[in-house]
């Protein structure tokens, strides 16, 4: 497994618009479909990555755990499907299933939002505020594929890091800065296509 980390984007920055089919109903879904939401997560996944497959229970308990609350979860897939036909849109549909995913998963054809949320690993996630403005990226906790949970320093998969900073804002309070970049396989980017923040 390649290790990349997530490239930490300046806390503050605004959400970058998106408009994207879902990739189970094939509706195109737009940030501003989640503007009566107080916090807004943004995941960027794939279906083959060890990592996601590692977090993927933990994402579907954030779904079903935070619900109720005023939290909107996204999630976008990059991965070139060229060379990774396995992230294409159908087989994401049916991880997504298999998961229990309760939130929308889309497809970034073009990687042209990926880009725009500097986002360089699977997973990696972006939390905003009521404003849109970024008060979190980094780890969804300190668990990884790697490691079992009985190795020193492991981690649980609890996605405690992530709740910590969904919490506050949820609570209208300030987020550590103090955050721990993600760590994940590398988004797999079109040739030619590699932006200039991504580094292997």
């Amino acid at each position: 497994m390649a290790a990349t980390q997530s490239t930490m984007l300046d806390l503050g920055t605004r959400a970058p618009a998106f408009a994207l089919a879902d990739v189970t109903t094939g509706q195109t879904v737009h940030l501003g479909e989640f503007d009566g939401k107080q916090a807004l997560l943004v995941v960027f996944l794939c279906a083959h990555c060890p990592y996601v497959v590692h977090v993927a229970p933990e994402l579907a308990r954030l779904g079903r755990d935070y619900a109720p609350q005023s939290l909107a979860i996204v999630a976008i897939s990059s991965n070139d499907i060229a060379e990774y036909p396995q992230d294409a849109p159908a087989p994401t549909a049916k991880f997504a299933a298999d998961q229990g995913f309760s939130f929308p998963v889309l497809f970034d054809d073009s990687q042209a939002v990926a880009r725009a949320y500097s986002a360089a690993c699977t997973p990696d996630f972006f939390l905003f505020d009521v404003q849109r403005k970024l008060v979190y990226r980094g780890q969804l906790d300190s668990s990884r594929p790697s490691r079992g949970p009985d190795r020193p320093g492991a981690g649980f998969l609890n996605g405690e890091d992530l709740r910590a900073a969904i919490d506050a804002t949820l609570a209208g309070l300030p987020v550590s800065e103090n955050q721990r970049p993600s760590i994940g396989c590398n988004i797999k980017w079109k040739a030619g296509n590699e932006p200039k923040y991504f580094s292997h």
